[in-house]
């Protein structure tokens, strides 16, 4: 058998391990290639797609290049960790250090080829599919058809196989000042009881309390002057949370007996202590990657809603038009007739109304909009919302209820201050009202029809025509807010469902992104727990072997591995949750705009994905558990 020959039986050999570094790094080769097939296809390079969301995809794929390469290496260093009596038998055989190095250089060259070359192969398969999920994201007119992208294979093959080269010398050094009685003993070399330190268990519990009081409470821009230091102080808490804390708390329940001699607890809380100062550093590289990638996401998505969101809620009408000048006399009849051919050439359905819109002094140099019942109503019809009967002589305020365009300023006290007629009677409102009806930002009187003819005269009016066009007609509404946006200046003319579009149009790209370079991060968080648990695997054969001797049964041994991988796959994930909670929580403050639902959907999403993969990694583990029994 050649040297070559034995190392593919090595790689053939320990498949186990290897397997999930070889699927990790296809997934970041897949990953990579995608962004790449995005960044070359030929639709993109024209008009199709802000250059700016190019630019993008390709810092992008730069992070995911890096990311692949901290990720490869850790991988890489803890499969070498586990293989160290391995290589120590191998140099009793007569293996030099040289050989070794080599044999481990040629393991991993092997490895991160096959995982380029299927990583590509799986992108082309996929492709079309990628790209049609992508054309709707991206919106942009011309269609993502499928096209050999012969660069993005070249870059993609080129990058990685660097990536690996430089890799593969990496470790080779990694190995060079082990001595054989080290490499011998591996990893059964006796572990200590990790000790934890009440000084830095109370500054982990003060830090993250700390942190997380700090960015709930804080509101508006403040949370932006909050951050930073919010995320350096949470991130010292996270690890003295693992390093510290947790160890204190397990000593604490050993030490209670009712708790540590309850059935298979001792086994349980006995191999949790050993084994947290392997897990710590694990466990804070989990949770925090976890983090970014639930806090990236949210943020993205929130503020989509928040932008697209915000705006429909306050503008619910279809086109908006003011047909005065600057002078505030003269009409442009033309403009109308130009709105109404549009509505008819994409045979729109919608109704019309006129908005005569007339403001008031009500002292403190404030202005306010007096509007009448019959006027009020006919625009809560046009928007299917509640109609309102005002009795004479008293008078209702109305509050917009969306917060992105609240002014408080101007809202506090209209129910206290009563109206006069210019007959000299006062007329005092009674109730409030939160609606969007009626074109206005701020709150606003509605009165009854008699009162409302009663009034003084107005400090000035204005005028506006809505269109509200009936649902089902969303792609010609689209196309006909943009060409009158084309013919009518925007400062008099507003089609809300063209501006949405335009809004998701730039942006999309960007959430794109986001959302790929989040399920990266998060695959390799779910890596790492896979690595951290086969790394023991050959030491927890040996311990369940001798302790099934003992009279463990299969039904324990199940609850005892449940325990144990649960803690390992969901401690730092739920941490991260808490931390993205938190994170969205304090996004929310500060755009004043709820994002509970989008903060439930993202984290909702990543904690089903985690269950799912935990459930497939358990079952793999128990199987070669039980294997050795």
């Amino acid at each position: 058998m050649t040297f070559r020959q034995f190392v593919v039986n090595n790689v053939l050999r320990n498949k186990r391990l290897y397997a999930a570094y070889f699927l990790s790094s296809m997934f970041t080769v897949l990953i990579f290639f995608t962004f790449a097939v995005f960044a070359f296809h030929p639709a993109l390079n024209g008009d199709g797609i802000n250059p700016k969301a190019i630019y993008g995809m390709g810092v992008a794929g730069g992070i995911i290049y890096l990311f692949s390469l901290f990720f490869v290496l850790y991988s890489m260093s803890s499969f070498l960790q586990s293989r160290k009596k391995e290589f120590g038998l191998l140099m009793l055989q007569g293996m030099s250090m040289r050989q070794i190095r080599m044999m481990v250089f040629l393991e991993n060259m092997l490895i991160g080829v096959l995982a380029t070359v299927v990583g590509i192969l799986l992108g082309l398969l996929f492709a079309k599919a990628i790209l049609l999920i992508a054309e709707n994201i991206l919106i942009i007119e011309q269609a993502l058809h499928f096209y050999f992208p012969l660069l993005a294979i070249l870059i993609t093959f080129v990058s990685f196989l660097l990536l690996f080269l430089f890799i593969s010398f990496f470790v080779t050094f990694f190995l060079r000042s082990k001595k054989l009685t080290e490499l011998i003993k591996g990893s059964t070399k006796p572990k200590t009881e990790p000790k934890a330190s009440l000084l830095l268990t109370f500054i982990a519990g003060l830090f993250l309390l700390v942190g997380y009081v700090t960015a709930l409470y804080v509101k508006g821009v403040f949370v932006v002057y909050a951050m930073l230091p919010v995320i350096v102080v949470v991130t010292i808490g996270t690890y003295l949370l693992f390093t510290q804390l947790s160890v204190f708390i397990i000593g604490r329940l050993k030490k209670r007996k009712q708790i540590f001699w309850s059935k298979t607890n001792m086994l349980l809380l006995s191999d949790l202590s050993f084994r947290m100062k392997d897990n710590a550093r694990t466990f804070f590289m989990v949770a925090i990657i976890s983090t970014v990638a639930f806090s990236a996401i949210g943020t993205l998505f929130g503020f989509q809603t928040y932008l697209t969101g915000g705006v429909k809620e306050a503008n619910p009408y279809t086109f908006s038009y003011t047909p005065n000048d600057d002078d505030g006399k003269s009409k442009k009849p033309e403009d109308v007739e130009a709105i109404e051919r549009v509505l008819e050439e994409n045979k729109i359905d919608a109704s019309r109304a006129t908005a005569h819109l007339k403001y008031y002094d009500i002292g403190r140099d404030r202005e306010v909009l007096i509007a009448s019942e019959s006027m009020y109503n006919t625009f809560a019809d046009l928007l299917d919302k509640k109609q309102v009967q005002i009795e004479e002589g008293k008078a209702m305020v109305v509050k917009e209820n969306f917060a992105m365009i609240s002014d408080p300023s101007m809202q506090v006290d209209l129910i206290d201050k009563p109206l006069k007629l210019k007959n000299g009677e006062e007329i005092q409102p009674t109730r409030e009202m939160n609606s969007i009806v009626l074109p206005e930002m701020q709150a606003y009187y509605v009165v009854s029809n008699e009162d409302y003819k009663q009034l003084p005269k107005p400090l000035y009016e204005t005028e506006q025509i809505f269109w509200k066009a009936a649902p089902g007609q969303e792609d010609a509404v689209i196309q006909a807010g943009l060409t009158l946006s084309e013919q009518i200046p925007p400062y008099k003319f507003q089609a809300i469902d063209a501006s949405i579009y335009t809004i998701n149009k730039s942006y999309g790209p960007i959430l794109f992104i986001g959302l790929f370079i989040g399920i990266v991060f998060f695959v390799s968080a779910g890596s790492f727990l896979y690595f951290r648990l086969y790394s023991d695997l050959d030491e927890d054969k040996v311990k369940f072997k001798s302790i099934a001797k003992l009279g463990l049964t299969e039904k324990e041994l199940g609850k005892v591995i449940n325990r144990q991988t649960g803690l390992l796959f969901f401690a730092p994930i739920i941490v991260a949750l808490l931390h993205g909670a938190v994170a969205l929580t304090a996004l929310s403050h500060l755009f004043d705009y709820n994002l509970v639902k989008e903060s439930s959907m993202v984290l909702g999403g990543f904690l089903l994905i985690q269950i799912v993969y935990f459930i497939l990694v358990r079952f793999l583990y128990i199987k070669q558990i039980k294997s050795a029994l």
